[in-house]
């Protein structure tokens, strides 16, 4: 009986989120399939015809992974920022915390959310691709399990993001400042054999580097980096963030006042 209230509960959480995005589609599918095209357009087409091949593949092809993975690290963790930051303004979380629902099905409820949005974005930005330019697909596999595991990680650290945040501004600081300059330096408009020494392994503190990198492998064949040592972050990461996540909301730290 508990495994199927715990199922219920699940479930209800996940169709809330997933209803959610859904509902508002015009504001949380379209503007990324129209980001990436632009990019597309100017840094495939236009730049990418002058800067020629990058690791044996035309500039397109290389970059089309990269943006995938930049839209679905973005999306994954506005949509649990957003969604738990609004529930947490409204009070309403507070229902959840008092109700006979564990904590991890909480966790697993938004995150699902969070995930189930990246991957429906990642579909339609590599369908957008489809006009541009052949996708190749090298292993399936490091696809779907690199896409899960960096999806699952930001909708996480986008738990954590809004259970600490006091305003909606706190929710915008980190994917401004944080975010954003990580995923331009991780590896999605260049590789990393083009930089000097020093800077390859500066550029290799930064753990988007591994995530795209794991991702391009999935399609390209091609990484500057081990994709064993990607997946491995991956999961500990996610095993890291899990535990602070769960910590917090069960403590209440951040919610209860």
């Amino acid at each position: 009986m508990q495994n199927k209230n715990n199922w219920v509960a699940l479930t209800t959480i996940w169709i809330k989120e997933c209803t959610r995005f859904l509902r508002i589609w015009v504001q949380t599918l379209v503007p990324p399939a129209i980001t990436m095209s632009l990019y597309f357009v100017i840094f495939g087409s236009l730049i990418g015809e002058r800067i020629g091949q990058m690791d044996g593949f035309s500039y397109m092809e290389f970059i089309v992974p990269g943006l995938i993975m930049m839209s679905i690290i973005t999306n994954a963790y506005s949509n649990v920022s957003s969604s738990f930051f609004s529930a947490k303004f409204q009070r309403n979380v507070e229902e959840l915390l008092v109700a006979p629902v564990p904590t991890w099905i909480i966790i697993a409820g938004y995150v699902g959310g969070g995930v189930a949005r990246a991957v429906l974005i990642g579909i339609i930005v590599t369908i957008v691709s489809l006009f541009f330019v052949d996708v190749q697909i090298h292993h399936f596999g490091i696809i779907v399990l690199t896409l899960l595991l960096t999806a699952s990680l930001f909708a996480t650290a986008g738990l954590i993001n809004a259970i600490f945040a006091k305003t909606f501004d706190d929710i915008s600081v980190v994917p401004t400042f944080v975010l954003t300059p990580l995923t331009y330096l991780g590896g999605v408009f260049y590789s990393l054999s083009l930089l000097p020494e020093f800077w390859q392994w500066v550029s290799k503190a930064n753990p988007i580097v591994y995530m795209v990198n794991g991702f391009r492998y999935g399609f390209l064949g091609v990484s500057d980096v081990n994709v064993q040592v990607s997946l491995t972050l991956l999961v500990g990461f996610n095993a890291l963030l899990f535990g602070v996540a769960y910590y917090l909301l069960d403590t209440g730290k951040g919610i209860r006042s």
